[in-house]
């Protein structure tokens, strides 16, 4: 099946490709994401700009192919705003599969969720352990910044960890387990749309 994204930074991109990658091989299913169509998260929250990212991704896909937008929380409560965007996306195009994940704070409390699965990859220090509360940390990028020794690179750092960090530990973040789950819903309906096809 095909998976058209909706971004928002330049790291996420590489990134979500390996992590779609990561969960569809755990499941035996072979997934094309497309081109990631991203966008400025200040755009992509208003309804009407976000709503032109749908239908752009839907073009670019058929039924039982899906779309999926990942995007940081930063402020806002990930669990007050998805099911928001995700009403929209569903009033827009109710013939795709959607999921809308946002990242509680950015997308590397994940890393730090599964921080001692990543220490001594890219310079992070080894004996790096994971905070109580990953998604609390104000500021991901510069925690690990920290025990980098030097300052961390959306482009080539977070594609390097997205192929490394523990799946399995990063559950523990909350919006982690809904992206993996999202992502197998996603997975399970391009599977059921294959075997119903005529």
């Amino acid at each position: 099946m095909k998976i058209a994204a909706i971004v928002e930074g330049h790291g996420d991109e590489p990134a979500l490709r390996i992590l779609l990658r990561r969960l569809a091989e755990r499941k035996g299913a072979v997934v094309e994401l497309l081109r990631p169509i991203r966008q400025s998260r200040g755009r992509l929250v208003k309804r009407a700009e976000f709503v032109r990212a749908i239908d752009l991704a839907a073009k670019q896909t058929r039924q039982g192919d899906g779309i999926l937008v990942l995007l940081d929380a930063d402020e806002d409560c990930p669990a007050e705003l998805a099911p928001r965007m995700l009403a929209w996306a569903r009033q827009a195009r109710a013939d795709r599969q959607i999921a809308v994940v946002l990242a509680k704070r950015e997308f590397e409390a994940w890393f730090l969720g599964a921080a001692e699965s990543i220490a001594g990859t890219r310079g992070l220090a080894r004996g790096t352990k994971s905070p109580l509360d990953p998604e609390a940390i104000r500021g991901a990028k510069g925690w690990l910044s920290e025990r980098m020794g030097r300052r961390y690179s959306e482009t080539i750092d977070q594609p390097a960890f997205a192929a490394t960090f523990d799946l399995d530990a990063a559950r523990r973040c909350d919006s982690f387990d809904k992206l993996v789950r999202d992502v197998e819903r996603l997975l399970a309906g391009g599977c059921h749309a294959a075997r119903t096809a005529p």
